[in-house]
């Protein structure tokens, strides 16, 4: 028996409809990564993308456990000397609450190339309405 390696002309990928309220951040992104990943597949091959599509709403509703609100921050940098800007979660749920769970989704795929296309299908909106009716997703 051979093993068997997905292609991508053959994967079909689905829509998922995950809602943050009430959830924890790292395992809502775990659930997430997974979905893009295609792990939850019997045809998972880590080569090939054979991910699904993944719509989170409520994005500004998700939780974290812990004094990581008050304690945690994102930085960035601008490649300018002494452009460097740290950020507190509680600012940017304000701001842009999507970039919190794009940025833990980021960071649970692998980093390589496949992993920025697969960054690609995740769709993340602030607050309960989303762009993607057409396309029918399952919710989870």
């Amino acid at each position: 028996m051979k093993t068997f390696l997905a292609k991508k002309e053959t994967v079909k990928p689905n829509w998922y409809l995950i809602d943050a309220e009430g959830q924890v951040l790292g395992r809502l992104a775990v659930k997430a990564a997974n979905i893009i990943r295609g792990r939850h597949r019997p045809t998972y091959t880590p080569h090939v993308d054979t991910g699904d599509f993944v719509v989170i709403i409520n994005a500004d509703k998700v939780v974290l456990t812990g004094k990581k609100e008050e304690q945690n921050e994102y930085m960035f940098f601008s490649g300018f000397v002494g452009g460097e800007s740290v950020r507190s979660i509680k600012l940017m749920r304000e701001h842009n609450p999507a970039f919190i769970i794009k940025h833990a989704v980021k960071g649970m795929l692998p980093k390589n190339r496949i992993a920025a296309k697969m960054l690609t299908k995740l769709k993340v909106f602030a607050g309960p309405k989303h762009t993607h009716e057409a396309q029918n997703p399952v919710k989870i």
